[in-house]
Order: C-alpha cells, then structure tokens, then sequence
C-alpha cells in the first residue's frame, strides 16, 4: 500500500525517527513544554509522543512479519498504542507526578513545623535548624525571632520565614506526661 505516492513501510520509519527526535528534545525541554501544556491539560506530551512512537514502531514491524492487509495493521497498531500509553500513563506518569509532589516543599510549609538547632543562634546572627519529614531531614539557616541566643540542641518552632532563612523560637512540648488513670 502507498500513501501520497511513499510505501507505508517507509511512512512509519519516517514516523518513528521524528517522534524519537521529537522523544529526545522533550527530555532537554520538557519544562517549556509543560508551561506550554499548562493550558491544555488533557494534552499530555509525554503521552502524545509515546502513542506516536509505539504506533509507527509497531506497524513497522507487522508490515514486514505478517501479511494482513496495510489497514488491519494501522488498527492493529492503534490498539497496542492505546493499551501501552494507558498502562505508561497509569503505571509510571500519574505515580511519578504524585510522587514529585509528595517529595517536595515550599519554604512556606515550613512555617508552624518543629525543629533542632544543631548550630547555635547567636544574639542577631545565624544559626542552622534541622527538621525531620517523611522525605528525610530538611537543614536550613535559622534565626532568633526574639533576637535571643538559642543553644544547640535546643528544639524550636519555625514562626517566619523570609528570604531562605527560618525565623524561630524556642519549643517546649508541654505534652509529655504521664496519664495516670
């Protein structure tokens, strides 16, 4: 079978070398595409060029192992990249994309959150906090709110943060007593 006077072989393989070039170019600019993405949601590029590259990789393949007809095998290859891209989409995108944001926080989030000094504040200087997550430890500059000295060791609440650096007081938890019923 031809289209546009080129053998359907040859179409697919041209396919497949530009949605593999286009494949590459995502991976270096793939954030530009996002923003781009951004007001058309449902347009997932990763998605797009996955279905591309998996219909012209498939129907290359069945035209020269099997003998159906040039149109059986477009559908063919519209149902494997169908079912590959929604087992891509399901397995590996929405999980890594929850993922991501489950990892990551803003300086903001911080605000209200407990910490340790392991470097001691000074009276109006910096000291450094650490604060334990469920994605490991978090270490930032830290700053007396009350221009107080904080010892190291000592816990503290985060109260402001403004330019990277976490403003803190010092955090006793009146909470740990003993219930005696």
């Amino acid at each position: 079978m031809t289209i546009f006077g080129y053998p359907v072989e040859s179409l697919y393989l041209i396919m497949l070398v530009i949605s593999g070039l286009l494949t590459v170019l995502y991976i270096f600019f793939g954030d530009i595409a996002e923003g781009i993405g951004g007001v058309f949601s449902f347009l997932n590029p990763a998605l797009i060029l996955a279905f591309i590259t998996i219909f012209s990789a498939s129907g290359y393949v069945l035209e020269f192992i099997t003998s159906f007809s040039s149109v059986t095998i477009i559908f063919i290859s519209i149902l494997i990249s169908f079912i590959l891209d929604a087992l891509l989409n399901v397995f590996v995108l929405i999980p890594m994309s929850s993922a991501e944001q489950s990892l990551s926080y803003t300086e903001e989030s911080l605000k209200g959150r407990v910490g340790k000094i392991i470097i001691p504040v000074p009276k109006n200087g910096f000291g450094e906090i650490v604060i334990e997550s469920k994605s490991g430890r978090i270490s930032k500059t830290a700053a007396s709110y009350e221009n107080q000295i904080i010892e190291e060791g000592q816990q503290v609440l985060v109260i402001e943060v403004e330019n990277g650096v976490l403003y803190v007081v010092a955090y006793e938890n009146d909470l740990d007593y003993k219930y005696s019923g």
